[in-house]
């Protein structure tokens, strides 16, 4: 037996990472998601998440970070790898035949808050936009599957714990806070008032004692997050819908 030619051949591997970015429109009450054109004229101007391929010996969170501050200029960033993805038909311009390089896609979720971001662009040609999660457009290769994943993932880590302080304000409003997880689930708490009185009585809001106006109705009472207050609840599930 000729051992030389049986021998596995060790695949060659390019690692790509694109995030997911998330922000929510508290103003519009919508939830936005970061979204760029290719310029490459195999891909026709489709959309995409903002990706990069790794260079060598650079950390994949690194390399995610450079994707955020490359697109994103704000100094909040709640930022968690998603999933790990083997790519099929990365590229158009080569068969998978004819390549003997394996692409592996890692992916991150990333929370901003909207109104302390401001996007990036060098030539201003709407290359990067946020676009509205229920008019997303068809992505190109499997962006479509990752948002999705993306979306799900974290739809189940809001639900159970307080990711919506990341991106709150310093200073918000029990309504700000109900229109985060609203917005994001899209789906309405089943009593509010039930929810609001359960919420002050964990001690972990601080009540400012100052108020704000907003239209016609009644002053809103401004709250401030402690971390150290929420210590204890850190990894205990608590659904608030």
């Amino acid at each position: 037996m000729n051992l030389e030619k049986n021998k596995l051949t060790l695949a060659a591997f390019k690692v790509e990472v694109n995030n997911v970015i998330f922000s929510i429109d508290s103003h519009h009450h919508q939830l936005l998601v970061l979204l760029v054109k290719q310029e490459e004229k195999f891909f026709d101007n489709q959309w995409s998440l903002p990706e990069t391929l790794v260079r060598n010996r650079k950390p994949l969170q690194e390399a995610s970070q450079s994707i955020f501050f490359e697109k994103i200029r704000g100094n909040n960033l709640y930022l968690k790898q998603l999933h790990t993805f083997e790519i099929l038909n990365l590229d158009p311009r080569v068969s998978l035949e004819s390549c003997s390089v394996r692409y592996i896609s890692v992916s991150y979720f990333s929370l901003v808050r909207f109104e302390e971001t401001e996007l990036l662009s060098i030539d201003n040609d709407d290359r990067t936009t946020w676009y509205i999660i229920q008019k997303i457009p068809q992505l190109f290769f499997d962006h479509n599957q990752t948002l999705n994943y993306g979306y799900q993932r974290l739809s189940n880590k809001l639900e159970y714990i307080l990711i919506a302080f990341e991106i709150l304000p310093y200073l918000f409003t029990l309504n700000d806070f109900d229109k985060v997880y609203t917005t994001f689930l899209e789906k309405e708490f089943a009593d509010y008032s039930n929810f609001k009185s359960r919420l002050l009585k964990l001690g972990f809001l601080i009540d400012t004692e100052r108020k704000v106006s907003r239209g016609t109705g009644r002053p809103a009472s401004l709250y401030r997050f402690d971390a150290e207050a929420f210590a204890t609840f850190k990894d205990k599930p608590f659904i608030f819908i």
